[in-house]
């Protein structure tokens, strides 16, 4: 339910998008609410690309880096540069008048925690993954309760408060998608299924060699692709699908994710938590091949109730070959029945309303 007094929050959500992207959702949760938010993003590039589309959003920049072995030369200047963010997160506090701190996760949120937790002010993390990451291990300790995308997590938060309430989705995921139009933007057919390949923000050539092996077992008549290869790999993924004959939309990235969402039938792509909830409230069928250096290997155990539920299939990639991926491609996907069972297995997990639940709990505890 809406509050009708107008509250001020910071939520800190840079460095990744899947910090970004929920940070954003629940940020205009709030700004709908009446409420003030201000983004604390880090200085990454990627955070600076997705803040072009939101210029309705107040943010500002904090210089802060993940933290290296503690026994290391680096870690003087890692804790010079937090006490740093951590002053000045406690002086913008205070200029904001901020009645509440939300972290979405990585080291850009301790700061910011740890300044409000000393101000007195409620402060929440979100966990999106089944297993957290260090730096919310760590801000946990500062936080008035735990947000989290999977009930596999709370175990790892002892006495901690939490609440399960599912990772946000974007909100442009959310509007009406004409699939015509978005069809006709990456030039595809409207009577070919289509298969959607991302490797995330980081690790995709494994995936990308993965799938480009794959193409000479498929049939170029079968399918249709969208592949967001990430910059390095994109020539070489653009010649393999030119090779083959395979109807393919080639990029980088991708600024237009509802369209492309929106006209997928079948995803192959790794398995971070914001892009399983991307997936689920879209009914997307997957085929998962977790990061295989996500820190401990969280990416494996976020795919497991997916899998389990029977909405996708796992792949890890060491195991991964050109014959294997086409073989389930062609077995899981290109059977429409079969398809159309893990779509409606894959809408089960949808958790749509994660940004209301989160802005309903701070709102109830802020005064």
């Amino acid at each position: 339910m809406a509050d009708t007094v107008s509250k001020s929050f910071v939520i800190a959500c840079g460095g990744t998008g899947g910090h970004l992207f929920p940070g954003i959702s629940v940020a205009q949760e709030l700004k709908r609410r009446g409420h003030r938010v201000l983004l604390l993003v880090s200085e990454k590039a990627i955070d600076q690309r997705a803040l072009q589309g939101h210029p309705d959003l107040e943010s500002r920049q904090i210089a802060m880096t993940g933290k290296p072995k503690t026994l290391s030369l680096a870690m003087l200047s890692f804790l010079i540069k937090f006490w740093k963010a951590r002053r000045a997160c406690a002086q913008l506090i205070k200029e904001v008048q901020a009645d509440a701190v939300l972290g979405m996760g990585g080291f850009t949120s301790m700061p910011p925690i740890m300044a409000a937790q000393s101000l007195g002010k409620p402060t929440f993390i979100h966990e999106s993954n089944a297993i957290p990451g260090k730096a919310n291990k760590l801000t946990a300790k500062y936080c008035s309760a735990v947000f989290l995308g999977m009930e596999a997590c709370r175990q790892h938060f002892g006495n901690n408060t939490c609440h399960v309430v599912g990772t946000p989705v974007r909100d442009s995921l959310r509007g009406p998608v004409d699939r015509d139009k978005s069809l006709a933007h990456f030039q595809l057919d409207p009577d070919k299924p289509t298969m959607l390949v991302m490797g995330g923000s980081q690790g995709a050539s494994g995936l990308n060699r993965a799938v480009c092996d794959a193409l000479p077992e498929l049939d170029a008549d079968a399918l249709q692709v969208i592949h967001l290869s990430g910059s390095n790999d994109e020539a070489a993924v653009r010649e393999a699908y030119r090779k083959r004959g395979i109807k393919a939309h080639v990029a980088a990235f991708c600024d237009r994710m509802d369209d492309a969402l929106a006209v997928t039938d079948m995803a192959i792509c790794r398995s971070g938590a914001s892009s399983l909830s991307e997936l689920a409230h879209f009914g997307i069928p997957s085929i998962l091949i977790p990061y295989p250096y996500a820190a401990e290997d969280h990416q494996t155990f976020n795919a497991k109730p997916y899998v389990d539920g029977g909405a996708a299939i796992l792949c890890q990639e060491k195991d991964l070959t050109g014959a294997r991926l086409a073989s389930q491609i062609r077995e899981q996907f290109l059977d429409a029945a079969k398809r159309g069972e893990m779509q409606r297995k894959m809408q089960d997990f949808s958790s749509d309303s994660a940004n209301i639940k989160i802005c309903d709990i701070m709102d109830s505890q802020t005064l």
